[in-house]
């Protein structure tokens, strides 16, 4: 395997920063997941452009312009000779001192990995996940605004532990109002009376790729989609539910806190949705040839 780093494409074994770097030591850089599908790299413009305002918002220089990570990205791709996968762009604020303060940090490494993807099992996607509400909360978004993909996950990985711990794949945070934020690493929608709802971003959920693109296709099919504040009794009386992320695609959820979802498998315009995401990322990318 190949990896970019720093402008070099290196073996795995070789691809080493800094101890110092204070990604490491602090959690202070932003990344951003990418598919790629039969070739394609799918929304490449808006992923690089939202990791563009993450590096704005924490006030993190990006050492490359966006044609650069561009052709950075599908030159990984192709070293690895990959056709579909998952990539992970990182950028962290570099090496420095043994402190908080980024002064004389820098500079900044970029990362980009090109692999195989792991995804939720297939099975899933046709007979449903099941999820369960935990105790660890979303970080509150006046506290550290959610857009912003930073390479400090912990919040997540801890809800992720917990589910685990109870037999469950998928966690569902709440926020710090007992609101729906977003799953570990998914947003989340639900459909009652053939409206589609998810909750804003001033829940606590990421301004996702995935979940932009699921609310344009409702569009495409004339399926009514809100943006409202939803609980968890919200979830549990809708109709379907469904998450959506980069890795998850557009993944049914037939089970929330032990209470069936609807009639308990995946609902006919969850269905319709995933199979129309399923063309789309096969022509909406960047093509690895470019």
């Amino acid at each position: 395997m190949k990896i970019y780093l720093n402008g070099d494409l290196v073996a795995k074994e070789d691809a080493k920063i800094s101890v110092f770097d204070h990604g490491l030591l602090y959690g202070d850089g932003v990344f951003e997941g990418i598919r790629l599908y039969n070739g394609c790299v799918f929304k490449l413009e808006e992923h690089l452009e939202r990791l563009e305002y993450s590096a704005k918002a924490i006030l993190l220089d990006l050492p490359l312009k966006r044609e650069q990570f561009k052709k950075a990205v599908c030159d990984t791709c192709l070293a690895n000779d990959l056709q579909n996968g998952y990539v992970r762009l990182v950028v962290t604020r570099g090496p420095g001192h043994l402190g908080l303060t980024p002064d004389g940090c820098g500079p900044g490494n970029v990362i980009i990995i090109a692999d195989d993807i792991q995804l939720y099992p297939e099975e899933l996607y046709k007979n449903g996940l099941k999820i369960i509400s935990v105790p660890t909360r979303r970080i509150n978004a006046s506290a550290l605004p959610p857009a912003i993909k930073s390479l400090n996950y912990l919040n997540n990985i801890l809800a992720k532990i917990e589910a685990k711990k109870v037999g469950y794949q998928e966690a569902l945070m709440l926020n710090d109002k007992g609101e729906i934020a977003e799953c570990t690493g998914d947003n989340v929608f639900i459909i009652s009376k053939g409206v589609i709802f998810t909750p804003p971003l001033d829940a606590g959920s990421l301004r996702g790729i995935t979940r932009g693109a699921v609310i344009d296709l409702a569009e495409e099919l004339g399926f009514p989609c809100r943006e409202q504040a939803l609980t968890r009794y919200d979830l549990w009386t809708a109709d379907e539910c469904f998450l959506t992320g980069t890795a998850a695609e557009v993944i049914p959820c037939v089970e929330v806190d032990h209470r069936e979802v609807g009639n308990g498998v995946p609902g006919a315009m969850t269905q319709q949705l995933i199979d129309l995401f399923r063309q789309k990322v096969l022509t909406d990318g960047e093509h690895l040839t470019q």
